[in-house]
């Protein structure tokens, strides 16, 4: 999935997610702060006190001052496991609540989004964008707040230890620090550049394996495997290529900070090393600066790998709030109205529509579907029968013309107030991972359990649900895959049914059942469609003997128009259609 490129600052993108995720956890980040204090500025009193113990305890010989020297390094100590214990934890819940926050945002966003969306965007993609983004940004709000906390007092404290013992030592080892701006900067860019390429190569796995697990069936029939593992193979491969030049950058940060420490630590030892020979400094001075120097130089290699993190981070940021300022392209009017006769005619007046960069499919189609009645759609594959649904629940919008409902047109309706009056059965049997039970009920989430019961009767789930081990609650599994088709469509139905919506709208319902079990649930179908507006397509005529009108699509527009008898003795495209299948 390719966005836009954003072309805001990193700042910018930390700012909205201090607005959107940090702000609200203030109180938790200012105690972690504290607490990253102490745990950082213990570092500096264990340095401090090393200069007393040289000096006073083993060197002076003063055997007084050992236990009360051992017991504030005990007190640092335990102060500083409390400290970090505690701020570790906070931290994590931050990070974790940050990682919660965002993918919440994100899943609702979504909702919010229309068809032409999802037309564009692989599932693969999204979910890595809700998942695999969201939890790079753990990392970085638990281990980079750390490092920023903790790090940047222990760094202050022993650096103010350091200078406490020798100024113009402390400035002979910080000589080299100047020569980190160069590689740094340069290291960040890599960084960002690469963990950009390492997140899109991750959204293409995704994809790719998402496809694979969808296709299963078609690649095992074609003995597809050897074909599909191999491309799998080299969206693999890409990833890790990417993702270990992303962590190799990481990994070059603080190792350029040990070239320099080493330098400074050379040029403390040649420096100091001769004042101390010639008494002008302790032992316990050179010790305790030795101890701050090599315990500062750790500090500052994180805080210099915590540069990456944030150009990592930055990235991810960038993915996540860049699907964040999506917006739908079918969107609800600031003064959309309800819709006031859900009974009326359904009306397609003069519609021109056609897909993203494919030809028009209708030129000026008028359609009527009476209000009340069941009205059929027939034609050839491709003339877009199915499309008329999508623009009636306005998931598609007409490029002209208007579709309306009981003289409304649905671009001025309320979008939930427009499909909750309808009911839809499509081929796509969308089934989720749940029991048979809340499948159906999912249609109306308000109805009682005799009305769900109802309703499986109705549309002839019981017949093979009572054989299952639980009944109705028995789990219908990932898409439904441990059903057969036909018990599927039976499941769909029984949910269409429930929602008893006044437009009912049936896309070829029944075509995964046998002839016996269509015509017991189609007569189940047609008491429901009593004083209902509906809408059927259908490839067997026999579905639609019985509507009250039947238009006939071809080129996208209507062709012919009457009841099954009338179309018959116009000897026209209908005719020929009924004979063909006829002899079939």
């Amino acid at each position: 999935m390719r966005f836009p490129r954003r072309t805001k600052a990193p700042t910018g993108l930390f700012r909205r997610v201090w607005n959107d995720c940090l702000r609200q956890r203030l109180g938790i980040i200012v105690v972690a702060a504290v607490l990253m204090a102490i745990d950082g500025g213990s570092l500096g009193l264990l340095s401090w006190y090393i200069k007393p113990m040289i000096d006073d305890v083993f060197i002076g010989a003063n055997r007084d001052a050992i236990v009360p020297i051992a017991m504030i390094l005990f007190g640092i100590f335990a102060m500083r496991a409390i400290a970090a214990f505690t701020q570790r934890s906070l931290t994590a819940a931050i990070g974790l609540g940050v990682v919660a926050d965002l993918q919440h945002r994100l899943s609702t966003h979504l909702m919010t989004l229309d068809g032409r969306f999802f037309n564009r965007n692989s599932p693969g993609a999204l979910l890595e964008r809700v998942r695999g983004d969201t939890q790079t940004l753990q990392t970085v709000a638990s281990n980079a707040l750390i490092v920023i906390g903790r790090d940047s007092v222990a760094f202050i404290s022993l650096v103010v230890v350091a200078i406490s013992i020798d100024w113009r030592w402390t400035l002979v080892a910080f000589i080299g620090l100047p020569l980190l701006a160069l590689p740094v900067g340069w290291l960040h860019r890599l960084v960002h550049r690469t963990t950009l390429l390492s997140r899109l190569a991750a959204a293409d796995l995704s994809t790719r394996l998402d496809e694979i697990f969808h296709g299963i069936k078609a690649i095992k029939i074609n003995r597809m495997e050897v074909h599909e593992i191999s491309r799998a193979d080299e969206k693999i491969a890409e990833y890790r290529k990417r993702s270990l030049q992303a962590e190799q950058g990481k990994a070059a940060l603080p190792s350029v900070v040990d070239l320099i420490a080493g330098l400074g630590f050379v040029a403390v030892m040649i420096y100091g090393g001769g004042e101390i020979v010639d008494g002008t400094k302790t032992l316990g001075d050179f010790m305790a600066f030795f101890a701050a120097l090599g315990l500062l130089f750790d500090p500052v290699r994180r805080l210099a790998g915590v540069g990456g993190q944030l150009q990592a981070a930055s990235v991810s940021l960038q993915r996540v709030y860049e699907l964040l300022d999506q917006r739908p392209e079918i969107r609800e009017r600031v003064d959309a109205l309800p819709l006031q006769n859900p009974l009326g005619d359904i009306h397609f007046a003069q519609v021109t529509f056609g897909y993203e960069g494919d030809h028009k499919l209708f030129d000026g189609l008028d359609l009527r579907a009476t209000a009340g009645k069941m009205t059929a759609i027939v034609g050839p594959s491709g003339a877009g029968k199915s499309t008329l649904f999508n623009l009636i629940c306005r998931f598609e919008d007409p490029q002209a013309g208007a579709v309306r409902i009981g003289g409304q047109s649905v671009s001025d309706l309320r979008l939930n107030d427009l499909r909750a009056n309808i009911s839809m059965v499509t081929q796509e049997t969308a089934l989720f991972d749940e029991s048979i039970y809340q499948n159906i009920a999912c249609g109306r989430q308000d109805a009682t359990e005799a009305e769900v019961i109802a309703a499986a009767k109705l549309a002839l789930v019981t017949e093979f649900s009572s054989a299952l081990p639980d009944g109705l609650y028995s789990a219908c599994g990932p898409r439904g895959v441990n059903l057969s088709g036909g018990q599927r469509q039976r499941i769909v139905i029984a949910r269409a049914l429930l929602r008893a919506a006044p437009i009912l709208l049936l896309d070829e319902a029944t075509a995964a059942l046998d002839s016996e079990t269509e015509n017991r649930i189609q007569q189940a179908i047609d008491k429901a469609l009593e004083g209902r507006t509906s809408i059927v397509i259908a490839h067997r005529l026999s579905t639609v003997r019985r509507a009250h009108c039947i238009h006939v699509l071809a080129n996208g527009r209507v062709v012919e128009s009457g009841t099954h008898d009338q179309l018959l003795a116009m000897g026209g495209t209908y005719a020929a259609m009924h004979s063909m299948l006829e002899k079939d």
